[in-house]
């Protein structure tokens, strides 16, 4: 990430991260949903359904880890603009460009 990006385009990342994370778990929660109504329905769908439904909770767990890390980085911020490492705008920037 280049240094001297300013605050105002952190904070605007953050929220651009947050939004595209909550967006991603609300199409999660919903696939994961349907999976768990087909599974009710027949013993045999949890064979062929079991391990799309292990993806749709692998994914809401990565977003987890995801907001971890932007409160964890908000967090930093909110104590010293200076507390952001270039490693923590790496990894905000990678994170960032991994969700869309």
């Amino acid at each position: 990430m280049e240094q001297g990006r300013d605050l105002g385009d952190l904070e605007k990342h953050l929220a651009d991260a947050v939004k595209n994370i909550n967006s991603d778990r609300a199409v999660t929660n919903s696939l994961l949903a349907d999976v768990v109504i087909l599974l009710k329905r027949n013993e045999m769908n949890h064979k062929e359904m079991g391990t799309i439904a292990a993806k749709y909770v692998e994914t809401l767990q990565r977003s987890n880890e995801q907001l971890v890390k932007v409160c964890t980085i908000l967090h930093k911020q909110g104590s010293s603009p200076a507390a952001l490492s270039e490693t923590d705008k790496d990894e905000l920037f990678d994170m960032i460009q991994g969700s869309k």
